[in-house]
């Protein structure tokens, strides 16, 4: 596809699910949908990893923009600037996952409580840790599919913890890593400035298929409004990280 295509409304690209190039399933809300079961993933660990960062048009306004008018292409290519660089809001993404097992065991696994999980006992899953300041690295969560059997349906979910909210200048992403199989992404690219959380994706576990649905729904509260979209009926109160 030229690179004017992408320029003209009437002209959409003709697959939005994937990409041969990078190896990628993209979700959006056109394809939604994954069959974990049909890629041939269900076995090792699923890797799911929250990445963000900010642009420098983010910041430095419209300042910059007059010297890109001699070069309009330079619109379409904003440097790329981690999120943690001076000036920036200042904003604390946490990567999260809500869980119900088949006997009805239901919680959840974030960086608030320190809920890490654990990945080869129930629930089978695992948070690697807290990024506070948006490193490459980003957030990772393991899902133990060897495991699968157990679990009924996760909910995965990023909120900002007591900070700006910003998700409209974070340029998140969500990406899954099957032990086999093409990644698959999601982007947080709805505009929502003043949301404090988002539902990211479910996995069902039904009828021995599991299957990744795109969900990107932007709430204004935290985990508990979450929880009453989704119906898992858990006690929620107000978590605090320790100071580092």
């Amino acid at each position: 596809m030229a690179f004017w295509d992408g320029l003209w409304p009437r002209r959409e690209a003709q697959f939005e699910s994937g990409s041969a190039a990078t190896n990628s399933i993209v979700l959006t809300r056109r394809h939604a949908t994954v069959s974990l079961t049909k890629q041939g993933a269900l076995t090792g660990n699923l890797r799911v990893n929250l990445s963000w960062q900010m642009r420098t048009s983010d910041i430095m306004g419209r300042s910059r923009q007059s010297g890109r008018l001699l070069r309009p292409l330079k619109l379409f290519q904003p440097e790329p600037v981690q999120a943690h660089t001076q000036g920036m809001v200042n904003v604390d993404l946490d990567l999260g996952c809500m869980y119900e097992l088949k006997d009805g065991t239901r919680g959840v696994v974030q960086p608030l409580g320190n809920l890490l999980g654990d990945l080869n006992a129930p629930p089978y899953i695992r948070l690697s840790g807290d990024d506070r300041f948006g490193a490459p690295s980003g957030e990772t969560v393991y899902v133990n599919l060897d495991q699968r059997d157990q679990i009924k349906r996760l909910l995965f979910f990023v909120y900002i913890y007591d900070q700006t909210p910003a998700f409209d200048r974070t340029h998140a992403k969500v990406t899954l890593y099957p032990g086999n199989g093409p990644r698959i992404e999601i982007e947080l690219d709805e505009h929502a400035p003043e949301a404090r959380s988002c539902a990211v994706f479910t996995v069902d576990n039904a009828k021995d298929e599991l299957i990744v649905r795109r969900e990107v729904k932007f709430v204004y509260g935290f985990q508990s409004e979450l929880d009453r979209l989704y119906g898992f009926g858990m006690q929620w109160g107000r978590g605090y990280k320790s100071r580092t």
